[in-house]
């Protein structure tokens, strides 16, 4: 049982539900607990947590929290605003790096060795079936069937907020605007299949 994570990702929930003024955070808070630890003991769990290219446990407790909310009455909208909250310091020294790469004459290399890189350890994990994935000297562009990510949200009745992780592609490419150009056409979570197309901007 990874009781740090639990601790770390109850604490940030707990702040971010006094920031936007909930009542009785601390009995919430012990729910996220208790919901959490329940679904990192659960066969489910077990079945998903074999991915080395995905940190499951964060995974599962991202759902456990979509799932409080849930029951709060949130809306998705309101759900993909509240784990936005909660995980913005995680955020910042992220865009720290992206912004650093942004500003460098080789971001697109950079950004076309990234995806052939994590291409090469999904397909050799199986956490993503790519359909297509093609690379040229100025082009990127891949179609995914299935993704682990999404299977683990509907395996809980919420595929439509995995969108919370399909979205850390976009929100990292709109810190890439001096030479990359991202499309996303669809993705997983509330489409039939994702896909993206990442091009070098200088010639498109």
């Amino acid at each position: 049982m990874n009781y740090q994570l639990i601790r770390k990702c109850s604490r940030l929930y707990r702040k971010a539900l006094e920031k936007q003024n909930f009542s009785d955070a601390e009995i919430k808070t012990h729910q996220y607990e208790n919901r959490l630890r329940d679904m990192l003991a659960s066969p489910a769990f077990n079945t998903h947590n074999v991915y080395p290219t995905m940190n499951v446990p964060l995974i599962y407790a991202v759902i456990a929290m979509c799932l409080e909310l849930r029951d709060l009455g949130l809306s998705d909208g309101e759900i993909i605003a509240f784990t936005d909250i909660v995980y913005a310091g995680r955020r910042k020294i992220f865009d720290t790096l992206i912004r650093i790469v942004n500003l460098l004459p080789n971001s697109f290399r950079i950004t076309k060795k990234w995806n052939i890189s994590d291409h090469a350890k999904r397909v050799q994990d199986h956490s993503i079936t790519y359909d297509s994935f093609s690379v040229s000297k100025d082009a990127v562009e891949y179609r995914i069937s299935k993704c682990m990510y999404v299977e683990m949200f509907e395996c809980y009745g919420i595929r439509s907020l995995c969108k919370i992780f399909c979205n850390t592609d976009t929100w990292s490419y709109a810190g890439l605007t001096r030479h990359v150009r991202f499309v996303r056409h669809s993705d997983l979570s509330d489409g039939p299949c994702c896909w993206d197309e990442v091009y070098r901007k200088s010639v498109r």
